[in-house]
């Protein structure tokens, strides 16, 4: 494309990884693309920080589909391999109970066997029958949830809809997570196991929709992988990648609103000037989208209404010891998982026995701490903030942390830590414009919430584009790269003139 031809324009707001998968696709399409961040960097939840010889993935820490980073590079004209490297792992999570029980979760299906058979005394080929379902439902349904828009009628008159409707015996419509893996598995702390998975979306598996059992197919049917570097690497060679495209970053510069006459937006104003544009995308939390860029204009408000996912508490802890039993993933279950999720919705105690997550890069990328240590992400599924007493509950969940791991290791885990800071869910809100500190917009605590989810493109705003973690198909790294791939085919090709 010659310098000098006036191109289509569009306008980003939010450089999270939706909104830089989003302006390197529209680039692609031959947008002239402006991304505007209220921070000082891009990436939103997917950022990094180092202190005291220590490095901290600070928000997801989970990466699974890396076709759909590579993509971007493809369509780009360009070698992923010359960006980005990453390494499948041979495991995708530790577990361990209180009762002594640990487990790794190989990703290899006959060494994951082997393992629960050894440990709980279960025959052989349950969790075959049991991952064969869930690949079974991500073939019919899953890849028509997350890669298409469920809003356009194109979409159900397809191939792979009527495939899927032929085979609704398969796909558990009428259970809830739970109720499906009591029937299937049997085993208490194996259902705990494949409950948790709920919580990759910020949802509850006693209400949950049982479909949501395709995800473990996503760590033992494809892998679960880590960049060389880490996660954060993720934003790096997406920015990296954005700026050869041609894109824009205005840093610290605010988007107040979203600029919409006679049904058709025409740009935005920001705290010290206006663009035009002809779309304009939005990786902000959709509510906040609404209520603050938005307030002229009639919100969605059922959708707006709907139950919001849950957030969490992080602790990032320099740890001066190695623990050879940790790997990177690690997860110490509750005794009491149905009382942790109640307490989840109640929201306003700190549950006391909670379950933990533990991820620890150093493991895998030794330059993450200094030598004969390790940096702890730990992590607790928390209520979003809906105004309670987070001075209190962040002293009193760190509490039970220390004392369920203590516990759990015969260790004084808090004579180890010599880094620590946190992040609560107002803090995740303020930095991340995500309403409440919620992770993943609406939950998807019913069998209809996929449908909910805000579409990527407005019904009334002409022009008007929506991805990240608060739209369809939902939050994670994945699915926020799939609500780019979405929006830019649903946005027209720009015309040269």
């Amino acid at each position: 494309m010659s310098i000098g031809m006036d191109r289509k324009k569009a306008i980003i707001i939010g450089s999270g990884v939706a909104g830089m998968a989003s302006a390197i696709r529209l680039a692609n399409k031959g947008y002239e693309v402006d991304v505007f961040e209220k921070n000082d960097y891009p990436g939103g939840k997917l950022t990094s920080f180092r202190t005291n010889g220590y490095r901290f993935d600070a928000g997801p820490s989970l990466f699974t589909l890396p076709y759909l980073v590579d993509e971007l590079f493809v369509i780009s004209g360009k070698d992923p391999r010359d960006y980005f490297r990453y390494f499948e792992k041979e495991e995708s999570c530790r577990y361990f109970w209180d009762d002594r029980t640990s487990l790794i979760s190989w990703t290899d299906l006959d060494a994951f066997e082997k393992e629960i058979s050894e440990k709980f005394s279960i025959a052989p080929g349950i969790i075959k029958k049991y991952l064969d379902k869930s690949s079974q439902m991500y073939h019919l349904a899953g890849k028509i949830f997350m890669e298409k828009p469920l809003h356009k009628f194109s979409t159900w008159w397809t191939r792979d809809v009527a495939k899927a409707l032929s085979n609704l015996d398969k796909l558990d419509l009428l259970h809830t997570m739970h109720q499906a893996n009591q029937k299937l598995l049997r085993h208490d702390q194996l259902i705990q196991l494949f409950d948790r998975y709920a919580t990759y979306n910020g949802s509850n598996p006693y209400q949950a929709p049982a479909m949501l059992n395709m995800i473990p197919y996503l760590e033992h049917g494809i892998g679960t992988f880590l960049p060389e570097k880490g996660i954060y690497q993720i934003t790096e060679v997406l920015f990296s990648l954005a700026e050869e495209l041609g894109v824009r970053f205005h840093f610290k510069e605010n988007a107040e609103e979203i600029l919409v006459k006679s049904g058709k937006t025409y740009g935005i104003r920001t705290q010290s000037a206006e663009y035009a544009s002809d779309l304009v995308v939005s990786n902000m939390d959709v509510m906040l989208t609404y209520r603050k860029l938005l307030q002229t204009q009639q919100a969605p408000e059922k959708i707006l209404r709907q139950e919001r996912s849950t957030s969490a508490l992080i602790f990032y802890w320099g740890i001066r010891k190695q623990f050879d039993e940790l790997g990177l993933h690690n997860i110490l279950f509750s005794n009491d998982y149905p009382g942790e999720f109640n307490a989840l919705v109640e929201g306003t105690v700190t549950f006391p026995d909670p379950t933990i997550y533990i991820s620890i890069t150093a493991k895998d990328v030794p330059s993450d701490a200094p030598e004969g240590c390790e940096n702890w992400y730990v992590m607790v599924n928390v209520p979003y903030d809906k105004g309670q007493d987070w001075e209190k509950m962040i002293i009193d969940y760190r509490a039970a942390i220390i004392k369920k791991i203590n516990t759990r290791f015969n260790i004084q885990i808090e004579d180890l830590i010599e880094v620590e800071s946190f992040l609560s869910p107002p803090e995740i809100e303020s930095r991340t414009s995500s309403f409440g500190g919620s992770l993943y917009g609406n939950s998807s605590n019913n069998r209809f919430s996929a449908f909910f989810r805000h579409a990527n493109e407005s019904k009334k705003i002409k022009g008007l584009y929506f991805c990240g973690g608060s739209v369809h198909p939902g939050g994670g790294i994945p699915l926020c790269l799939l609500s780019a791939k979405i929006l830019s085919d649903l946005c027209p090709n720009p015309s040269i003139n």
